[in-house]
C-alpha cells in the first residue's frame, strides 16, 4: 500500500467522495466491474481526447497523466467497444473506453475517435470504512448497490421516457427542452438517466435545464448497463424519485431501442410500461423514425406520442413522419416549446401548469 498523487479524478468514481491523493495497493486487483483503479496515461490523441471529471467539467488528457477511473465493458455505436479483463494486475496495459473514465480491453474502435488512449495500470485504490483501523478495501463506483428485486412505485407521478432508435439521436437535447419548457411552465420536474455507459453529462444537462433531482445509474454501482440491470435500475429511480413528489419524471434510455444497454429490456418488462405516461422517439432520419415507430408499437405495446431528433430537423422530415407514421413531429432545437407542450398534453400534465401553453 502506497499513496499517490493523481491528475485527474473521472466522473464514474463521483460516488467515492476521491481527493487528489489516494492510497493505493498494486496487489490482488480484482478484475471486477466497478473496481476503482489509478492508471498512468501512455499516449497523446487529437481526438475524442477528454476526461469528464466528478465536478462536471471536461478536462484535457494527455501522455503522463495519472487518472483514476473504473473498471467497465462498453459497446457502443459511435465509440469503443471494450470488456473487463479476465484478470488485472500492476503494469498491465488497458484502455480508456469512454470519456467518463470507464477503463477496459479494447476490442472494437470507431475511425472517427482514433485509438483509445493506452493505460498502464498502477494499482487498485483503497477505501477504509472500518473506523480505527487501517484495513484497506477496494474502492468501487456507486452510493449503494442495486436491488435486483426492486419494486415499482411511481407513487401516481406521471412519467415520461425519451427512447431513441440509436445513440446521438438527439434524446438529451429534447430531454432538456422538455424540462426546460415544463419548468417555464411551472411544474417540478425530476430527471434521470436508466441505460447506457457512465456519463454524467447528460444528467448534468438536465439539471441545467431545470431538472430539481437527478440521478443515474453509476450511482447504483453500475458502469455499463446490461439488460439484466436495466429494468432493476429503472424501477429503483422511478421509486425513489417519484417518493420524492415531482410534478413529473423524465427520464433517458440511453443508446438505441435495439442497442446492448437493455433498452429492450425495460420496454419489455409489463409493469414498467405500464408506469409510462408518455414516451418519445428520437430518430436520426424517416427511415429509422418509421423503424422506431414500428418497434414501439408492435414489439412492445408502446404508442410514441411525438417523434424528434434528427429526422425533424426539416419540414420535409416532420412532414414525412406526420403523414406516413401518424405521429406528430417537433424538432427539439428550433421548436422545443411545441415539443415540449405536446409532451405536456400526452402526459395529461396541461391542469397542472401554472402558465399556459401559449405564454412563451
Amino acid at each position: 500500500m502506497r499513496s499517490i498523487v493523481v491528475d485527474k479524478v473521472a466522473s464514474v468514481t463521483q460516488a467515492c467522495g476521491l481527493g487528489h491523493e489516494v492510497r493505493i495497493s498494486p496487489d490482488a486487483i480484482p478484475a471486477e466491474e466497478g473496481v476503482v483503479v489509478v492508471v498512468e496515461v501512455l499516449t497523446n490523441k487529437s481526438t475524442y481526447n477528454t476526461l469528464e471529471l466528478t465536478s462536471g467539467r471536461m478536462a484535457k488528457v494527455g501522455k503522463g497523466d495519472i487518472v483514476i477511473g473504473a473498471l467497465g465493458h462498453r459497446k457502443a455505436l459511435f465509440g469503443y467497444s471494450g470488456h473487463v479483463p479476465e484478470k488485472l494486475a500492476a503494469g498491465d496495459i488497458i484502455q480508456m473506453l469512454n470519456i467518463g473514465g470507464v477503463l477496459g480491453i479494447c476490442d472494437s474502435i470507431n475511425p472517427d475517435k482514433g485509438k483509445p488512449f493506452d493505460c498502464r495500470v498502477l494499482g487498485v485504490v483503497l477505501q477504509f470504512p472500518y473506523l480505527g483501523e487501517r484495513i484497506g478495501v477496494p474502492a468501487r463506483v456507486g452510493y449503494r448497490r442495486v436491488d435486483p428485486a426492486a419494486a415499482l412505485d411511481t407513487h401516481g407521478v406521471p412519467v415520461v421516457a425519451l427512447a431513441g432508435t440509436c445513440m446521438e439521436a438527439g434524446k438529451t437535447a429534447a430531454a432538456c427542452a422538455i424540462v426546460a419548457r415544463m419548468r417555464h411552465r411551472g411544474l417540478v420536474v425530476d430527471a434521470f438517466k436508466a441505460t447506457g455507459v457512465s456519463l454524467r453529462r447528460d444528467i448534468l444537462a438536465m439539471e441545467d435545464a431545470g431538472a430539481r433531482n437527478s440521478m443515474i445509474f453509476t450511482d447504483f454501482g453500475i458502469v455499463s448497463t446490461t439488460p439484466g440491470s436495466g429494468p432493476a435500475l429503472t424501477r429503483t429511480m422511478l421509486t425513489e424519485l417519484s417518493a420524492g413528489r415531482p410534478d413529473v419524471i423524465v427520464f433517458e434510455l440511453g443508446d438505441g431501442i435495439l442497442g446492448t444497454y437493455g433498452v429492450d429490456a425495460i420496454l419489455e418488462c409489463e409493469d414498467i410500461r405500464r408506469a409510462l405516461t408518455a414516451v418519445v422517439l428520437s430518430a436520426n432520419d424517416p427511415v429509422a423514425a418509421w423503424g422506431g415507430v414500428k418497434l414501439l408499437r408492435e414489439r412492445f405495446s408502446v404508442e410514441p406520442c411525438v417523434v424528434t431528433g434528427p429526422a425533424t430537423d426539416n419540414q420535409v422530415g416532420v412532414q414525412i413522419i406526420q403523414e406516413q407514421l401518424r405521429v406528430p413531429a417537433f424538432n427539439a432545437l428550433t421548436d422545443g416549446a411545441a415539443l415540449a407542450d405536446r409532451v405536456i398534453e400526452a402526459a395529461g400534465l396541461g391542469a397542472r401548469c401554472a402558465v399556459p401553453a401559449k405564454d412563451e
